[in-house]
């Protein structure tokens, strides 16, 4: 059993390739453990306390899972020079065979089973019987010796699939603020909303759908700006794309309003990914103080750098023209006395943002008969239950009360009618069996 267990540490010792996941902290344990058996420099005490600070990282991590399984997903998503070769290219004969070569020693580490390093650390610490009982029974992580791909060709075929990294892990990312500068964030949980979800605006959705699938293909590709009145699903519409056509390689990225400067650092960590990347900018408008907009002009076209052939901007914004503009700031460049020689020129300058964008698709809120088609089909996808006046009866109320017509409203008020009618659904069980 010794030997098995020098065995596994020596293969981890000799990683190349794939030696950056020893800085993970749930396999650096697993190491430690391993490298402090083989040796024989430690105590039952001290084993089991190796033991058990590791399983409780992995579960801190991975929850109740094998370490194969844990162990997988990291080399599934790791990012170094043979994933990377894969994602773009094939990769060379010497980077193949040490991605071999590491690929059999971590499957030889990570088989070990949770019994089989208790009994040798009992072989090798000739432990006292209350000892050897307390080592016996200390907890097991689960054993799944198929967690694992089947070979490094499997391997590398995912990479070239998939991407590698985060990119791999997650399809849509948000930029967040540090203290370093930024980063990205995989979202876990992705609003699932998807094209047959939405009812109405078929043109518009046909527009950034074409606009979208010409980018994914490879062929040029506008900017699109999604603007119009709020609720009519401009939001859902980007959202949509992700979930339709992850599987062609799109990923999206959400760049918040207030962090717009931090735009070329964000085109810097995609720029020559092979996925298709969209940013997405909700509620996108300025202030007529406003500086940031320059940087996103600057990118939609205009800077001395060229585009990425990878990157789009989708924006949605209610405004047409995204800036703020006064009456009497229109009328300042004509008027006697103004503090700005061409204040004119300024103002086309901001009302040019908007042109900026290839593609700008309209969204406008539906009439009543409009509405009421909207109302009508998400109660059918739901299957609720009532007659067809009255559903229209309290739509009607519904949109009077709340904030007009809208497929905002429309939803918000099948939400509010399904939730009542389950609940006297519910009432009226509880009633019939208390009889």
């Amino acid at each position: 059993m010794s030997k098995k267990i020098k065995q596994a540490q020596a293969a981890l010792e000799t990683l190349t390739v794939y030696r950056g996941l020893l800085r993970d902290r749930v396999v650096s344990a697993y190491y430690r453990l391993l490298e402090r058996l083989a040796a024989g420099s430690l105590s039952v005490a001290e084993f089991c306390r190796d033991y058990c600070h590791f399983y409780y990282l992995l579960l801190e991590e991975a929850g109740d899972v094998s370490f194969s399984e844990y162990l997988a997903e990291k080399i599934l998503f790791a990012e170094n020079a043979f994933s990377r070769a894969c994602e773009r290219e094939k990769p060379g004969v010497h980077l193949m065979q040490a991605a071999e070569r590491d690929f059999g020693s971590l499957k030889l580490a990570a088989l070990l089973s949770a019994r089989e390093l208790k009994e040798a650390a009992i072989s090798l610490l000739s432990p006292e019987p209350e000892e050897r009982k307390i080592v016996l029974e200390l907890p097991e992580w689960p054993r799944k010796d198929t967690a694992l791909p089947e070979n490094v060709e499997k391997l590398a075929d995912f990479y070239a699939r998939c991407g590698t990294g985060e990119f791999a892990r997650f399809s849509g990312f948000i930029w967040q603020r540090t203290k370093n500068g930024g980063e990205l964030c995989g979202i876990k949980s992705i609003d699932p909303v998807r094209f047959s979800d939405l009812i109405g605006y078929e043109k518009q959705h046909r527009k950034v759908i074409e606009n979208t699938l010409q980018f994914l293909d490879g062929y040029p590709a506008n900017n699109v700006l999604l603007y119009g009145d709020r609720g009519t699903g401009k939001s859902s519409t980007v959202k949509a794309l992700l979930n339709d056509y992850v599987h062609l390689g799109l990923r999206m990225i959400e760049l918040p309003r207030k962090y717009l400067d931090d735009l070329p650092q964000v085109i810097a960590l995609i720029s020559g990914r092979p996925q298709k990347f969209i940013i997405f900018i909700d509620d996108l408008s300025f202030t007529d103080s406003d500086e940031t907009f320059t940087g996103v002009k600057a990118f939609l076209e205009g800077s001395l750098t060229s585009r990425p052939q990878n990157v789009l901007i989708y924006a949605t914004s209610n405004r047409r023209h995204l800036v703020k503009e006064n009456f009497a700031e229109r009328s300042a460049g004509y008027a006697d006395g103004d503090d700005e020689v061409r204040a004119g020129e300024t103002v086309e300058e901001k009302l040019s943002l908007a042109d900026r964008f290839g593609l700008a698709v309209y969204y406008i809120n539906p009439d009543r008969h409009g509405y009421l088609e909207i109302v009508e089909g998400l109660a059918r996808r739901r299957g609720l239950q009532i007659p067809k006046e009255e559903l229209h009866r309290e739509a009607i109320n519904w949109e009077m009360r709340q904030n007009g017509r809208s497929p905002r409203t429309a939803r918000q008020f099948i939400d509010w009618l399904e939730g009542r009618l389950k609940f006297q659904s519910g009432a009226e069980t509880k009633k019939n069996g208390n009889i």
